[in-house]
């Protein structure tokens, strides 16, 4: 029930019910560490389950090969990360047994939980309950000040508040006032977020106009040999259509099945569409070249292309997906019949780190490839603020399934959070300009041929979160607690 909350359905008054229900199934299992981690591991299980059966779709793009792994994958990663919310709730029922209330230590145990989910083991924070928030209207801008771990607090808090009101009586009881208080914060926090909305306005960058391509190119199509030419055809007319009104032309992850870097006639082709002063910015494979074919280095990559077809920058993909990309464990598992989903000889090399690309009149572009964007932190260059972001993907794996929309939403998130534009180009997917407050500029729909013309957005001030990442929302998830088990503690003695 609590993925309904999630996009794109976007229920989130079922936070209402779905967290009360679980407390009540832990109030019916046995009060030891061992049923307290036995109901945090279900729930989480089933909630993963439920919000990463999109993964399942990217084994139907070769069933013959790699549909016996569908239930392994999803399953197995569901289960997974279940684990993190398992040790949530066994540290709450050890706190439960010191005093704590559970109101106090859960929300921060989940949000805690959540950030070590994105950390550990390459970290996959992929659904966190925060992302609730992308359907809360003007709820969202208070990742500006606390970030998505931040709003997973909230979110949790939220849904547990009718329990308090039920342990405490009496509506009207004077130990009521905590619960309601606590409630009001989300009145405020919708108040607050769409005055934010109402006072943000983002004036377009003098002399640059973005050109988003959207080939959408299914994935069975994509990796053909024989389908190169063609995609590369199609993405130089979608291109040479919106080149007289664009300064700077976005191309998806991976657009194109050859190395394009090493193609002298593919370059020129491109330096024939680019009119003076124009740049390219695309997804690419590149390689590196070693001693011998089987020494080669392989790099998911950003490439930024000149009117002259010169490559003048490269950024490589430093996250990359696990399962897709690389397969971890690879001597355990490939044994076992176990492949990556991406077919190439060997893994993905990854990048050296985050990086950016100095775009002339546009600025600096931090750059995101893909699976990047759903990180909150690590975003920026050496902590450098670029003007923009760059988002290129391509979520054909997926189909028509939640997870574009999922990804959409977390592209959102880091425009919310750092107070920047991004603009997203998807192979197919969906492509948007963001401004800084989240508000799409323009946008594509799911599984659509489109060229997206807009301007870009200039960025807006440092927000806190953005200044100085987890620290304030550990602050305030901190202070709600304490103020939480401070007023249980009186409420006891009275």
């Amino acid at each position: 029930m609590l993925a309904l909350a999630l996009p794109p359905m976007g229920w989130w008054p079922v936070i209402f019910v779905s967290l009360p229900l679980v407390l009540a199934v832990w109030r019916r299992s046995p009060a030891t560490l061992r049923g307290a981690a036995s109901t945090g591991f279900f729930f989480g299980f089933g909630y993963f389950v439920a919000a990463f059966h999109w993964i399942g779709f990217a084994f139907l793009v070769d069933a013959e090969t790699y549909l016996w792994m569908m239930p392994f994958a999803v399953g197995g990663l569901a289960a997974f990360m279940a684990l993190y919310w398992a040790l949530a709730f066994a540290a709450s029922h050890l706190l439960k047994h010191r005093g704590i209330p559970l109101a106090a230590s859960l929300p921060l145990a989940i949000a805690i939980a959540e950030v070590a989910r994105g950390y550990f083991f390459t970290g996959f924070p992929w659904a966190a309950p925060g992302l609730i928030a992308d359907g809360m209207g003007g709820v969202l801008q208070l990742a500006s000040l606390i970030g998505m771990p931040g709003l997973t607090y909230w979110m949790v808090l939220w849904g547990m508040s009718p329990c308090l009101f039920w342990r405490l009586g009496p509506f009207f009881s004077a130990r009521n006032v905590l619960p309601v208080l606590l409630l009001l914060t989300l009145p405020a926090g919708w108040l607050w977020g769409n005055w934010r909305l109402s006072a943000l306005r983002y004036d377009g960058v003098p002399g640059v106009s973005l050109l988003v391509i959207q080939p959408n190119v299914s994935q069975d199509d994509k990796w053909r040999s024989d389908n190169a030419a063609p995609m590369f055809e199609q993405l130089i007319a979608m291109s040479s259509a919106g080149a007289g009104m664009s300064t700077h032309i976005i191309w998806p992850e991976s657009a194109l099945p050859f190395l394009i870097d090493e193609s002298a006639a593919g370059l020129k082709r491109i330096a024939d569409v680019l009119q003076p002063g124009q740049t390219l910015i695309t997804g690419a494979i590149r390689r590196e070249k070693g001693t011998t074919p089987e020494s080669d280095r392989f790099f998911t990559s950003i490439l930024e292309i000149d009117d002259e077809g010169r490559v003048e920058e490269v950024y490589d993909k430093w996250r990359l997906v696990p399962g897709g990309e690389f397969l971890p464990m690879a001597w355990a598992l490939e044994p076992l019949g176990f492949r990556k989903v991406v077919n190439l000889p060997e893994s993905f090399t990854a990048g050296a780190g985050p990086q950016s690309f100095d775009l002339d009149k546009a600025g600096q572009a931090g750059l995101l490839i893909c699976y990047e964007v759903i990180f909150p932190d690590r975003l920026l260059e050496n902590e450098k603020r670029p003007q923009w972001l760059i988002n290129v993907t391509n979520d054909g794996w997926f189909g028509h399934s939640v997870g574009p929309y999922q990804h959409l939403a977390q592209v959102r998130m880091r425009a919310v959070e750092q107070n920047l534009p991004v603009a997203r180009s998807a192979n197919t997917g969906i492509s948007a300009i963001i401004d800084g407050a989240g508000r799409y500029v323009v946008r594509s729909e799911l599984g659509v041929e489109t060229a997206l013309t807009g301007p870009l957005p200039q960025a807006g001030a440092k927000t806190l979160f953005g200044a100085l990442g987890l620290l304030p929302a550990l602050l305030v998830c901190l202070a709600a607690s304490v103020t939480i088990a401070f007023s249980h503690t009186r409420n006891d003695r009275r």
